[in-house]
């Protein structure tokens, strides 16, 4: 009869100690897209509302992408609810991840270069166009506070602080 092998434990490799296997835990993934509006110097923010996940931090205008999406479809979808704007979607510039607690997310950032409409409030509590530089001073998700000089690279954002 074969000898059967534990899956759940291993065999420290100096002390010969059987130690358990740490759990594989599988997180929850979330794929979102978000886009970088620029208008004379500035970058288009808005504050989430107070009934969501994150409230009251700025972020750039996106979403979540629903099953059957592309990215660039799920970000133009995005942009017209929360800014009642119609939007060409360029080139993806950024792809990050992030994880809050057991959800990972992974963010595809795309440059929006044009936009029919002016951008309104429809989902957000306010929007700003802030100077590039004044971002970090901003209540802001950690996904985007840790990928900040990425987002400034990708982009090539600059700016003085006003």
């Amino acid at each position: 009869m074969a000898k059967m092998e534990n899956k759940t434990n291993s065999k420290d490799p100096k002390s010969g100690d059987i130690r358990p296997r740490k759990a594989h835990v599988k997180k929850n993934w979330i794929p979102v897209v978000a886009g970088i509006l620029k208008k004379d110097g500035k970058i288009l923010v808005g504050q989430r509302p107070e009934n969501h996940t994150l409230a009251g931090l700025w972020e750039f205008p996106g979403g979540k992408i629903e099953l059957g999406e592309t990215p660039e479809e799920a970000l133009a979808r995005e942009l017209n609810e929360e800014l009642g704007i119609e939007a060409i979607v360029g080139d993806l510039k950024l792809a990050c991840s992030h994880s809050y607690g057991d959800v990972g997310i992974l963010i595809l950032f795309y440059e929006i270069l044009f936009w029919k409409g002016e951008p309104k409030a429809q989902h957000h509590v306010e929007l700003e166009w802030i100077f590039p530089a004044n971002l970090g001073d901003k209540k802001i998700p950690d996904a985007n506070r840790k990928n900040l000089s990425r987002i400034f690279k990708a982009f090539d954002l600059k700016g003085e602080k006003e």
